[in-house]
């Protein structure tokens, strides 16, 4: 897995920017930097070496392009894959389509124990974000708590490893965006260590960091902690 290229990341198109060609055979990721969501691609995308066949083209969500809607995906959200004459969306989604269309590798097991548990783990991503999400405007420690501690019961589930399936899989690409948010956010607002007691977490998110395909997508923290702030604290 080549996944230690470092590359130049190109700059955010905003309203005032140009359309790149559509459909001219160039597979192209469009993405934010800062959503979690279009993390999840990119993650895997470097992961899977991939980063000279998915070209990245990131957007301002602040102000982003009329013609991404119009003319790219309607849902004009990120992240969106263009490949092979078609736009997909959908985070999970597109990772599993990323993994299964493109070399590189595989990212899901064979085993059908762990695909199992798998599918019931991308089920629980909804509701895990949700629910830290609500905490934000109450008491995280206690409304939070049960989502994390979900997170590292499931970690328990294999011990070939120290992710969700034992080895590194999309299931954990799935999760990581968010945790690392959480985490930062949680500290730094509420003074909360979400991996305090949960040691199985803790290792988790340590071997995560050794990754370089999710080194390089992580968020910057004190931006995070600035945009949560106004958006869930604002008003308390």
């Amino acid at each position: 897995m080549a996944t230690a290229v470092q590359e130049n990341l190109p700059p955010l198109l905003d309203s005032k920017a140009d359309q790149p060609p559509l459909f001219d055979g160039t597979t192209r990721l469009y993405t934010s930097y800062s959503c979690p969501f279009a993390q999840r691609v990119w993650i895997t995308r470097n992961y899977k070496g991939l980063q000279d066949k998915i070209k990245l083209v990131p957007l301002n969500l602040q102000d982003r392009p009329a013609w991404y809607k119009e003319k790219v995906y309607l849902g004009n959200k990120v992240p969106a894959l263009e490949h092979n004459g078609k736009i997909i969306g959908e985070s999970l989604d597109l990772i599993k389509y990323v993994d299964t269309n493109f070399e590189g590798t595989s990212l899901l097991p064979n085993d059908p124990v762990k695909k199992e548990f798998a599918e019931e783990l991308f089920t629980y991503t909804d509701t895990f974000t949700r629910d830290v999400f609500t905490s934000f405007k109450g008491d995280p420690i206690k409304e939070a708590g049960p989502a994390f501690d979900y997170l590292e019961k499931a970690l328990h589930k294999f011990d070939d490893g120290p992710f969700f399936l034992g080895q590194f899989s999309l299931v954990d690409i799935a999760y990581i965006p968010f945790v690392e948010r959480f985490q930062i956010f949680l500290s730094e607002a509420f003074k909360y260590d979400i991996t305090a007691g949960r040691p199985k977490l803790a290792a988790w998110i340590e071997e995560l960091n050794r990754i370089d395909g999710y080194k390089q997508t992580k968020t910057d923290p004190k931006q995070l902690v600035e945009f949560y702030k106004s958006r869930f604290l604002a008003q308390q």
